[in-house]
């Protein structure tokens, strides 16, 4: 298998300033990344988890407040990072909430979907070799909620599916040779973070809240941090351009790309 290297990337990743994105950030730091910057909408906490990364690795990471449900935010916070780092290598949407509720849904539609779609195209303009930049890396964060169908969070459900699919058809042939940019999408499962906790709340009607509560309980399915962390590391490592990754139940992560390929070609043949 191909191994990408990284040691001197500079890493964007949003969503970091606690739970899996700061979890990326100290794990690639510790691998030999150059520098990380650190994107959230939480400063005294994002502020924080960059004085603890420079402390252990010697000031390589930066705080930009960023509130990725906002245009004008992502752009502003996009060019900090240029004009601190000069360059970005990899970008990690990880920025993510499950909040279905009438108050909140659309704001959490616009961090799930536009956001991360904003900064994809970003750092797509930035990084493709055809046109004059380095090429790169951007990890999409979508969910098991891609693969399956309950009907408690069905906006997050949409959200995430929308990831896996604009992600695997923007990077379709001949994306990766033209721009040298590969483009990874992994899908977790429930994992030990905030986003699984307060279920009763998530949910766009309170019956179903309350039935999703009962349902699904934490801390029968849900990861690690620390086995999410692995997985994307391992698939940074490894994986392939346009590849769809799953990292379930404390298990060695997946390339289902094949399976979603399949499943996409069966679609495809109804209208030949």
């Amino acid at each position: 298998m191909a191994q990408w290297d990284i040691k001197d990337k500079t890493f964007l990743i949003t969503g970091a300033a606690s739970g899996l994105g700061a979890g990326f950030a100290e794990s690639f730091l510790r691998h030999g990344a150059k520098n990380v910057a650190i994107l959230d909408i939480a400063e005294e906490l994002g502020a924080a988890t960059a004085e603890r990364l420079n402390t252990a690795h010697g000031n390589k990471a930066v705080f930009i407040k960023c509130d990725v449900s906002k245009e004008e935010d992502i752009a502003r916070a996009f060019d900090a990072v240029l004009a601190h780092f000069k360059q970005i290598d990899v970008i990690i949407n990880n920025a993510g909430a499950m909040a279905d509720a009438p108050d909140t849904w659309r704001t959490a539609a616009d961090v799930n979907w536009q956001g991360l779609v904003s900064f994809t195209l970003k750092g797509v303009q930035h990084m493709r070799k055809d046109e004059g930049g380095a090429g790169g890396t951007i990890i999409n964060i979508s969910s098991i909620a891609a693969l399956t169908r309950v009907p408690f969070v069905p906006i997050y459900e949409g959200s995430k599916i929308a990831v896996l699919h604009f992600s695997q058809s923007l990077a379709m042939d001949p994306f990766y040779e033209d721009t040298g940019i590969r483009v990874l999408t992994i899908c977790f499962g429930g994992t030990d973070t905030p986003i699984m906790q307060n279920l009763e709340t998530k949910s766009y009607h309170p019956k179903l809240g309350k039935m999703f509560a009962a349902v699904i309980v934490p801390d029968e399915i849900c990861q690690k941090v620390e086995s999410a962390v692995t997985a994307l590391v391992e698939m940074f490592k490894i994986g392939t351009p346009r590849s769809i990754w799953l990292s379930i139940d404390n298990k060695p992560v997946r390339d289902i790309t094949p399976v979603i390929d399949r499943v996409f070609k069966d679609f495809e043949n109804l209208f030949v």
